[in-house]
């Protein structure tokens, strides 16, 4: 098993680009990480790693070792599932991601009660409003809100959740409450936007009765953390656009105000995206099942102001 696990690390550090990374995913040490792929270097008698100040990439001989190892760990994941689901007991490490929102008020609290319902999987779970790369960084399950655009993953569908655009009292009383969505790009309003690297939400989508449009509005400032720009609409800083569930407290103690409700922004689906080969594990279908269920509850709970 030494030789596996030295494996396993090693790919993680591809993975993720760095010892550290690769040890806080797998529950050990920088140190531990380090050495545990020296072994593997020693045993190979080879150099896998170019390790800088800056960067740790993999050499050609780490690239090649790569696309096998990584073979070989799905084939011993696959023999596991397949022992797991004719003992009926699936165990097992599964990792999962989220948005920092959706992720905070759906997914984590439920981690505790299916790990009680399942002892024997473990979830290791990544929330970020950057775009995760599941293939490249080795994740098993990714909850996100929007469409599915990369062929090599499968989606499932949870729910479909309204968008709104909303605004603080406050804001609308210092700006004015646009009547019409030109208004948002001709008035100049400040409108809070979700910005990171290979961000899509540079424009908003509006439903007209023309059908869908496009606006490029803008604004004084953007972050790439969804929470801080609830946050700044709440402050009075600019108008947002969010899933209704994400801020219906908001509106129904009204510190925020729901804006051209003729106009909306189309719905988004909520759903759980996945490897292909992932479809056969039996951890991540329990997983699957469990969240779509918890999720579809939560929202419509929101929903309801209980």
């Amino acid at each position: 098993m030494a030789y596996l696990d030295n494996i396993s690390v090693f790919v993680r550090v591809v993975e993720l680009g760095s010892l550290s990374a690769a040890g806080r995913d797998m529950r050990i040490s920088a140190a531990v990480a380090s050495n545990r792929v020296k072994e593997l270097e020693k045993y190979l008698g080879v150099r896998l790693l170019n390790r800088t100040t800056r960067q740790l990439t993999p050499t050609e001989h780490g690239r090649a070792f790569y696309g096998g190892a990584k073979k070989v760990l799905e084939a011993v994941e696959e023999a596991e599932a397949s022992v797991a689901a004719l003992s009926g007991q699936p165990r097992g490490t599964i990792r999962v991601t989220a948005p920092l929102g959706i992720g905070k008020r759906l997914i984590a609290g439920g981690i505790p009660e299916f790990h009680q319902l399942y002892p024997h999987i473990e979830v290791r779970l990544r929330l970020s409003d950057h775009e995760v790369d599941i293939m490249r960084e080795g994740i098993d399950v990714g909850f996100k809100l929007g469409l599915l655009e990369d062929s090599s993953l499968r989606m499932r569908g949870i729910m479909d959740c309204e968008r709104v655009l909303a605004a603080a009292p406050a804001y609308l009383e210092r700006r004015g409450e646009p009547e019409r969505p030109e208004q948002l790009v001709d008035d100049g309003h400040d409108c809070l936007l979700l910005r990171f690297p290979g961000a899509r939400e540079y424009f908003w989508t509006l439903q007209t009765a023309d059908g869908p449009k496009k606006f490029e509005v803008s604004g004084p400032f953007d972050s790439d953390d969804g929470d801080v720009i609830t946050g700044w609409a709440l402050a009075g800083h600019g108008i947002i656009n969010k899933p209704r569930f994400e801020i219906e407290p908001f509106l129904r103690d009204r510190r925020l105000k729901i804006i051209l409700p003729d106009t909306p922004p189309p719905s988004v689906k909520l759903a759980a995206v996945y490897p292909h080969k992932k479809f056969q594990d039996p951890k991540v279908r329990l997983l699957l099942d469990f969240m779509a269920t918890r999720c579809q509850r939560i929202i419509g709970e929101i929903l309801e102001g209980r």
